[in-house]
């Protein structure tokens, strides 16, 4: 049998959105542009638009415990876990206990959690107390990318270094993302036990739906390459804000990211 060459691995674990723009598609979109291979495992089924969320169904937790051991079972390689919305807490439960025993085999695995409590319109996304079931994921998480009202949700407080130095606590890596703010630069900052950093983008026209989940996916797809976590963010960020600038339109509503837009 021939031997195919080795291509990082992405367990991703998201919801299915019907138009495509955020959810399990903007992640493997994104993931497998970065030159990783996507895992993907469905947590909830939503009814949704680009513009709007109607309903969410949560995949049944023996359905996620399922799909997610099967692979562990056969050994399938993976070299990062993202996370998405869960759906319910009790799927939130069965996350952690697969990341568990994935640091069995790999203690240094990367998971980057991307809290999403909403839609851009404060649609909820999880059935049920959503910051109460993802919390045994914070305690997990490599990186938790939150944009600034999910920082306030998560934390209670205003402030974006009350807001990193409680999430710290649970994570060594912080990303607030700055897309919810104002003036003319997005500002996002990657606070970590060392201290911070900041990046400042433009801000560009419109409203875009699934921002949050290509940006976090094309995290993880290079720290499951062996890329350290500075690289990793500025290369992720960039590509994000490219995919944003050829941003295109399916309907009335927010606009959809461009991953396939060639950035050479």
């Amino acid at each position: 049998m021939k031997q195919g060459k080795r291509v990082a691995c992405v367990l991703v674990l998201a919801g299915l959105d019907p138009s495509g723009g955020a959810g399990i598609q903007a992640d493997i979109q994104a993931t497998t542009a970065a030159g990783a291979h996507t895992l993907p495992i469905i947590t909830a089924l939503t009814v949704q638009t680009n513009q709007r969320v109607f309903a969410v169904h949560p995949v049944d937790e023996t359905i996620l415990r399922a799909q997610c051991q099967a692979l562990v079972d056969h050994g399938t390689r993976v070299d990062a876990v993202k996370i998405g919305i869960v759906g319910q807490a009790t799927n939130a439960d069965v996350i952690a206990e697969l990341i568990d025993q994935l640091r069995v085999i790999n203690p240094q695995l990367p998971v980057v959690l991307d809290p999403v409590l909403a839609s851009g319109h404060g649609d909820l996304l999880t059935k049920g107390d959503a910051i109460r079931a993802l919390a045994p994921l914070r305690r997990r998480a490599t990186l938790i990318t939150p944009n600034l009202p999910e920082a306030q949700q998560m934390t209670r407080f205003d402030d974006i270094p009350s807001q990193a130095a409680q999430l710290l606590q649970d994570s060594p890596h912080i990303l607030i993302k700055g897309g919810h703010g104002t003036g003319h630069e997005v500002v996002n900052t990657w606070f970590h036990q060392q201290g911070h950093q900041a990046w400042q983008w433009p801000r560009l026209s419109g409203e875009f739906h699934g921002s949050g989940c290509t940006l976090a996916s094309a995290v993880a797809a290079r720290l499951a390459q062996g890329i350290a976590m500075e690289d990793a963010l500025d290369a992720a960020q960039r590509y994000t804000q490219h995919c944003l600038d050829h941003a295109f339109h399916i309907a009335d509503g927010q606009l959809i990211p461009d991953r396939a837009a060639s950035m050479l």
